[in-house]
């Protein structure tokens, strides 16, 4: 089975450097799904055909909400989906049920992250798109989730009955491999490929 990826630019790339990345991304498989910022969806929608997600939207509808991402402008721009309860921007449980409620009724996809599998386990009642296990411990460091904490994927893999996706970490193709094995349906990624002088390389490192 192929793996699902997904790719966070975070705010590592900004303006043309991150429509660079997007499009080297693009030459290597177009499946890939890249979470972006809200000021970069409209171009990068525009000039590749990668799966485009917001790295955060909010639960509000039109009107007067100064400041806030809503659904509907990141769709309008181009996105397909978005990220949600990252690591480095949590949520509080109402707030996503009510965030995933508000994409789903306009045709928005969501990718919840979550922590743990007690996380993952009331997550996966609002029945997101994609359920991404991420250890907040090991995010952006030198060992991935699934050399660190093989036995989370397995279990998780056992407990969970829904499709997750892992993140943290992965690096290379023997990450990939290893978190496929223990059930994972795809992995998350972000500096392996952001910070990578040859992105080209970089996904090759991981999926060839």
């Amino acid at each position: 089975m192929k793996p699902i990826v997904i790719i966070n630019f975070k705010t590592y790339k900004l303006g043309e450097k991150a429509l660079k990345l997007a499009k080297a991304i693009e030459r290597y498989d177009k499946n890939i799904i890249v979470g972006v910022q809200a000021s970069h969806l409209r171009e990068i929608a525009k000039k590749t055909k990668l799966k485009i997600f917001a790295e955060h939207v909010d639960y509000f509808e039109p009107g007067r909400h100064t400041g806030y991402i809503i659904p509907e402008a990141v769709k309008k721009d181009g996105a397909k989906g978005t990220f949600l309860n990252h690591s480095e921007h949590r949520l509080d449980f109402k707030i996503i049920k009510k965030t995933v409620k508000r994409c789903k009724k306009i045709g928005l996809k969501t990718a919840v992250f979550v922590t743990s599998l007690k996380e993952a386990k009331k997550i996966k009642r609002l029945k997101p798109d994609y359920l991404i296990i991420e250890p907040p411990e090991l995010v952006a460091g030198k060992i991935s989730v699934s050399k660190a904490k093989p036995e989370l994927i397995s279990k998780i893999a056992k407990k969970l009955k829904y499709a997750f996706i892992v993140g943290a970490g992965v690096k290379n193709k023997q990450d990939v491999e290893i978190a496929m094995k223990l059930g994972a349906s795809g992995i998350a990624v972000s500096s392996a490929i952001t910070k990578a002088k040859d992105v080209k390389k970089a996904l090759k490192r991981l999926f060839e």
